[in-house]
């Protein structure tokens, strides 16, 4: 998934996927979000046993990338 939005600092990558974590402080909780969303992802896909990656650039948009291992039905 892509977005052509703000970006995200390298400082707030080693953190977004935290609960409760919001990279844009100046959001209240009534105008944004919980911070939960990207940690139930993170917690999802490691269930899966896969990887989330994300690629960002201050002014240019981000990228997540989601990964996962290929099972074999029985």
């Amino acid at each position: 998934m892509s977005d052509t939005g703000i970006g995200i600092s390298d400082e707030d990558k080693e953190r977004i996927f935290e609960r409760f974590y919001r990279v844009d402080k100046s959001h209240s909780k009534t105008v944004g979000g919980t911070g939960l969303g990207l940690a139930v992802v993170k917690e999802s896909v490691d269930a899966l046993s896969g990887r989330i990656k994300v690629k960002s650039q201050i002014n240019k948009g981000t990228t997540f990338y989601v990964i996962l291992p290929r099972f074999k039905a029985r």
